[in-house]
C-alpha cells in the first residue's frame, strides 16, 4: 500500500514534503509519466489496486497541452478516478492546475507569470480547514508558474490567494486539496525552480536578484509555515493504513 507520487522533471522532486511523509511512515512510490508514460510499474498505474493517495507535483509542462500530450491525459484521467474513489489527492502546481483540469474547471494562461515570494492570504474558509491549522493567515509562499486554474471545479471551495491568483489553494470534496504555490522546497529546491524560470523573469516584472533578496527576507517564515503544512498532509489528510508496518 503506498502513496503514488507523480513527479514531472529530474529536480522536481515531494522536497519537505516527502521528507515529512517519510518521518510520519508512510511508503511513497515515484513514478515519472513524461519519462515513462503509462509503463504500469513507472508511469501512470492502470488501476488504484494498493494506493492510498496521489500527490502530483509541479513541472515544466503545461496543462493546456493536455489534448496533445497522452501520458498527460492519463494523468489526468487517473487524478480524477482517485478523486472520485475518494482517495486523498494532493496537488502542487502543475498538479493543482491537473486536479482543476481533471475535475470539470479550466486552466489557461496568466496575464503575467507569477515568480517569487508572495504573500498568500487564506481567507476565511482556509482560516478554518483543518489543513492551514497552526498557519498564518497570511505568510510568503514561492510561486513559479505561467498558468493559472481560471475555472475552479464544481463545488470547490476557494481557501487562499495570492498577488495575480486568485484560486491559489482550493479544495474539492473531502480530502482533494490544490495548492499552486511550491510549499515542497528546501533552498536548493528553490535556487533550482528560480534558475529555471529565467526565462520568464523579465515578464513577471522581477530578476535573479530581487528573487535571492526575497529569499534571505522570507525564507525562514516560508519554511515555518511549508513544515507545518506538510505535517496537516500527513496527519489530517493521508490515510494511517497507507503507512509502513
Amino acid at each position: 500500500m503506498a502513496i503514488i507520487v507523480f513527479q514531472h522533471s529530474n529536480h522536481g522532486g515531494a522536497g519537505r514534503l516527502g521528507t515529512t511523509l517519510r518521518d510520519h511512515g508512510y511508503k511513497l512510490e515515484y513514478r515519472r509519466p513524461d519519462v515513462h508514460g503509462t509503463d504500469p510499474n513507472r508511469g501512470v498505474p492502470p488501476d488504484l489496486n494498493n494506493v492510498h493517495g496521489v500527490i502530483i507535483l509541479g513541472g515544466p509542462q503545461y496543462v493546456t497541452d493536455t489534448e496533445k500530450t497522452p501520458w498527460l491525459a492519463a494523468e489526468c484521467a487517473f487524478v480524477k478516478t482517485a478523486h472520485e474513489a475518494g482517495l486523498p489527492v494532493i496537488g502542487i502546481c502543475l498538479g493543482a492546475q491537473m486536479i482543476a483540469q481533471a475535475l470539470g474547471g479550466s486552466v489557461d494562461w496568466k496575464e503575467r507569470p507569477a515568480l517569487g515570494m508572495l504573500k498568500l492570504s487564506l481567507n476565511v474558509p482556509g482560516q478554518t480547514e483543518t489543513i492551514f491549522n497552526g498557519i498564518s493567515w497570511e505568510h510568503p509562499q514561492f510561486f513559479s508558474c505561467s498558468q493559472e486554474v481560471k475555472k475552479l471545479p464544481a463545488g470547490a471551495t476557494v481557501l487562499a490567494s495570492a498577488p495575480s491568483t486568485a484560486n491559489a489553494a482550493f479544495k474539492v470534496g473531502l480530502r482533494t486539496y490544490a495548492f499552486q504555490f511550491h510549499p515542497e522546497c528546501d533552498k536548493p529546491m528553490l535556487a533550482a525552480l528560480s534558475a529555471d524560470s529565467c526565462a520568464v523573469m523579465e515578464k513577471a516584472g522581477t530578476s535573479q536578484s530581487d528573487i535571492d533578496a526575497q529569499f534571505d527576507r522570507d525564507y525562514d517564515l516560508y519554511a515555518r509555515s511549508s513544515d507545518r503544512l506538510c505535517v496537516n498532509i500527513a496527519t489530517y489528510c493521508l490515510p494511517f493504513a497507507a503507512r509502513v508496518r
